[in-house]
């Protein structure tokens, strides 16, 4: 399996071996309509994958990667790495920048993170490099998250990990994926995915933001009951051209219910339910 370089939250990797299977093994074109970090998508079988998000900044990154390619993404990320004189423990010791694994290496990079937020907050044109530049704040920020402020600043505190083995080994391995499949990548609303050409040995996956759920995807209404209803008017307009689909969510969280979703269900009897096990940490 490949891992998506981006600890995208509500990312389907360690529910693959759960998913994959309940998908039909004769796909044409996949349609992953909220790829988020794309572990779906880079592992599913099929001719052509077409990727689509509504955050520009995780399609801008994906795509620098896919036109890049490896050696140039690698160039920049060490090059940027030792212009802002960040920690890299995959060269050196957690004792070369007087720290501890289990306490990291945030007060060693903190100042040097925050010089390269600030250089990257001040950049006005959005080409490959600075979504590269974007992915190596993401590196060395705090749960490797991805947040921007109200201004439009990146704004998360400097984490406790660097650019270690592990994430250059998941970011090459995922690259090579990008490089071997037949794929496009998107930065539309679902509602406006032009879709009336796919066929009946095509396959859409769509896994929303959750209604139920805090997450910084559906905060400050980013994702609400109207676009829930949307969503599922527009899987049974698959449902009615004979286009097969899948749908992730969650029906039910610490109190409460997806009433939405519910009578979604109830109404479609004949759509087939599977439980996945969310407890997987």
């Amino acid at each position: 399996m490949i891992k998506s370089p981006l600890n995208y939250t509500g990312g389907k990797y360690k529910l693959l071996p759960q998913i994959l299977p309940l998908f039909p093994q004769d796909i044409n074109n996949f349609i992953d309509l909220f790829c988020g970090g794309c572990d779906v998508g880079v592992n599913v079988k099929s001719e052509y994958v077409l990727f689509n998000d509504i955050d520009e900044n995780v399609i801008g990154i994906i795509n620098a990667f896919r036109e890049l390619g490896k050696e140039a993404v690698f160039n920049i990320i060490n090059d940027t790495i030792e212009r802002f004189r960040l920690s890299d423990v995959s060269t050196n010791s957690y004792a070369f920048y007087n720290a501890e694994s289990s306490i990291g290496l945030g007060n060693y990079n903190r100042q040097r993170y925050n010089n390269l937020r600030e250089y990257f907050n001040q950049l006005n044109e959005r080409n490959h490099q600075y979504y590269i530049l974007l992915y190596v704040l993401v590196i060395y920020s705090f749960n490797n998250q991805i947040r921007f402020n109200s201004k439009g600043e990146f704004n998360l505190p400097v984490g406790k990990r660097d650019f270690n083995k592990k994430m250059q080994a998941n970011l090459s391995s995922f690259i090579t994926r990008l490089e071997e499949i037949n794929c496009d990548l998107l930065n539309n609303d679902f509602r406006f995915l032009n879709l009336e050409n796919l066929e009946e040995n095509d396959f859409v996956y769509a896994d929303p933001p959750y209604l139920i759920t805090c997450a910084s995807y559906n905060e400050k209404g980013g994702w609400n009951e109207d676009l829930e209803i949307s969503l599922y008017q527009f899987l049974d307009g698959l449902h009615a051209h004979h286009i097969r689909f899948a749908l992730s969510n969650v029906l039910t969280s610490k109190g409460r219910t997806n009433n939405i979703l519910q009578q979604w269900l109830v109404e479609n009897p004949h759509y087939t339910c599977h439980h996945l096990n969310y407890n997987y940490s």
